[in-house]
């Protein structure tokens, strides 16, 4: 929780010192340290504990002495006398669309701009349109971004993107004279959130591609429109508009503008400096040697162009990608089962029967039924006796559907205590489970991680569920010292979750990494509660190639047999 605090303090001071017009070498530097704090696997308290912050790059002395007042008194100086030296609202107009903290210091130094409301009266009274750096187009976005912004959805999870994104890469690829369409940005990066869609089409006519585009039917405005780029907006399911943008490319700078709108801005800055060492120019149009272009058509050439190996779309963050070998990451393909679902017996909308077949048609050979337990009334948690049935139920319809293994499992409440949820004699007669915290989440540090490792001891436990418990946008994770909880992870030979499901992706990447390095096995689960969202597993595999998995950490890709004897191995 700490973290994040810091990382908006840190993000918000380097942009009111840009608004003020300070040293460039200064904001970049509180800019550096947010990426850096974001970026940690552990609280940064305790590394200020251990006296370790200006051994993490991107923390230098001064940011360090900023995070320790932080820590010791919930406040930063600086930070507090920026926002006194300036309007409060001028953090609101920064975040209209394409409107930075320079434009922003420009709107204040120069007309007085302190708000939202103020920014209106000057566009009205003709002010901004004769500002330098402005005119009449920037005024037209500008209105076009106030609007956006009343009806934006803000942050939007990736499951929801992607839902998006397909519908209208389907749509395009049919266009005619269309060869390929790929998305790119923060969506083919696989990040949890995003900001807005980006889609590259390789097409010889731009303007027949682009008009096509800003008059599909699940158009609700148009936010510009040339002759290779367009940016619309979509209604999101979440509410408000995403916006989504197309860029139209011939075929010999598809693969460097693939590269170029995939990787995140450190990631491509690297790669620039790389090139210039070679004595080359790296843009977003090719690879070029002097004059002459060496490579543009396929992204991988660039790679291959400058002495590296491919690196996938989820890696490009500049978090060690292009120092250290790379593993090779998990795939879909490499799942054998999902083993957290729920069906009519507690809160799904599917049969036993029904959850198996769907499995077995994507080509699993094994999945685990795992209803909620009796805590979790509002879900219709399963009694002691009720499930006892249940347990019978699962065993006699495994079998019913060939070539896939139906396994008894339960999601079982670890409750305020530490206690679970059912007897170890009930749990005994289990395949698997799963033990997840849904109440009490707010307890403090110590006791919520208390609470995970006290079911990580129980022989019975396999897997913890949604180990952070938050929901993307909706609810912060709980304060956890995941360090100790991998640590026991690790030692009882208890995986982690990283649930798929598109509210969740939980873990989340980076502790993912900090999971594997600690010695933890995986479980990639769907959290299903119909057929299809089975399909959200994909949504999984991303998250965890975005924390280096492969295949071998993940228990869920073993086969059958290797999957029982290490659950044995616990129990004994």
């Amino acid at each position: 929780m700490v973290n994040a605090e810091l990382v908006k303090r840190f993000e918000q001071i380097a942009d009111l010192l840009e608004i003020k017009g300070e040293d460039r070498f200064r904001i970049n530097s509180y800019r550096r340290a947010a990426r850096a704090i974001d970026d940690l696997t552990e609280d940064v308290a305790a590394l200020a504990e251990r006296d370790e912050l200006e051994t993490v790059p991107g923390i230098g002395k001064s940011t360090a002495e900023r995070i320790r007042q932080f820590l010791a008194e919930g406040r930063i100086t600086l930070h507090e006398e920026l926002m006194a030296s300036l309007p409060a609202g001028l953090l609101k107009v920064m975040s209209i669309p394409g409107l930075g903290p320079k434009k922003v210091g420009a709107l204040y130094h120069e007309l007085g701009v302190g708000s939202i409301e103020d920014l209106q009266v000057a566009i009205a009274a003709g002010k901004v349109e004769q500002l330098s750096g402005f005119g009449a187009k920037s005024v037209a976005k500008i209105q076009e971004g106030i609007g956006f912004l009343a009806r934006s959805a803000g942050r939007t999870p990736l499951g929801v993107g992607y839902a998006i994104a397909e519908s209208l890469r389907s749509r395009v690829a049919a266009l005619p004279g269309v060869k390929r369409v790929i998305p790119a940005g923060s969506l083919r990066r696989g990040r949890e959130t995003l900001g807005d869609i980006d889609l590259l089409c390789e097409a010889a006519d731009g303007q027949a591609v682009i008009d096509a585009f800003s008059k599909l039917p699940e158009v609700s405005g148009v936010r510009a429109s040339g002759d290779t780029k367009a940016s619309i907006l979509v209604a999101s399911p979440e509410g408000g508009d995403i916006q989504v943008d197309l860029r139209v490319l011939p075929a010999e700078s598809f693969g460097a503008a693939l590269q170029y709108f995939t990787g995140s801005k450190e990631h491509n800055v690297r790669l620039r400096e790389i090139a210039i060492k070679k004595g080359c120019k790296l843009n977003e149009y090719g690879l070029f040697k002097g004059e002459k272009l060496i490579a543009g058509k396929e992204e991988a050439e660039i790679y291959a162009k400058l002495g590296l190996p491919f690196i996938p779309p989820e890696l490009r963050e500049d978090r060690g990608e292009l120092e250290r070998e790379l593993p090779k990451l998990i795939e879909l393909t490499d799942i054998r089962g999902d083993l957290h679902m729920h069906t009519t017996a507690s809160d799904g909308r599917n049969s036993i029967e029904e959850m198996a077949k769907a499995a077995k048609e994507r080509g699993y050979s094994y999945i685990a039924v795992t209803e909620h337990s009796r805590s979790s009334a509002i879900a219709g948690g399963l009694s002691i006796e009720d499930l006892k049935r249940h347990i019978k139920r699962i065993r006699a319809a495994d079998g019913k559907v060939e070539e896939i293994t139906v396994l008894a499992g339960i999601e079982c409440d670890i409750l305020s205590d530490g206690a679970l949820d059912y007897p170890d004699e009930l749990l005994a007669q289990l395949d698997w489970v799963i033990a997840s915290i849904h109440a009490a989440q707010g307890q403090d540090r110590a006791r919520v991680t208390a609470r995970t490792i006290a079911a990580m001891e129980n022989p019975y436990v396999n897997v913890i569920g949604h180990p952070s418990g938050r929901l993307l946008g909706r609810r912060d994770a709980m304060d956890l010292d995941w360090e100790a909880l991998f640590k026991a992870a690790a030692k009882t030979g208890t995986a982690m979750e990283v649930s798929a499901s598109w509210q969740r992706l939980d873990l989340k990447d980076v502790h993912i990494r900090q999971a594997i390095e600690a010695g933890c096995r995986l479980c990639i689960d769907t959290d299903a509660h119909d057929t299809n969202q089975l399909d959200q597993l994909m949504l999984g595999i991303v998250t965890a190639r975005r924390g280096w998995a492969t295949a071998e950490d993940v228990v869920n890709t073993w086969p059958l047999a290797k999957l029982k004897k290490w659950i044995a191995a616990k129990r004994k």
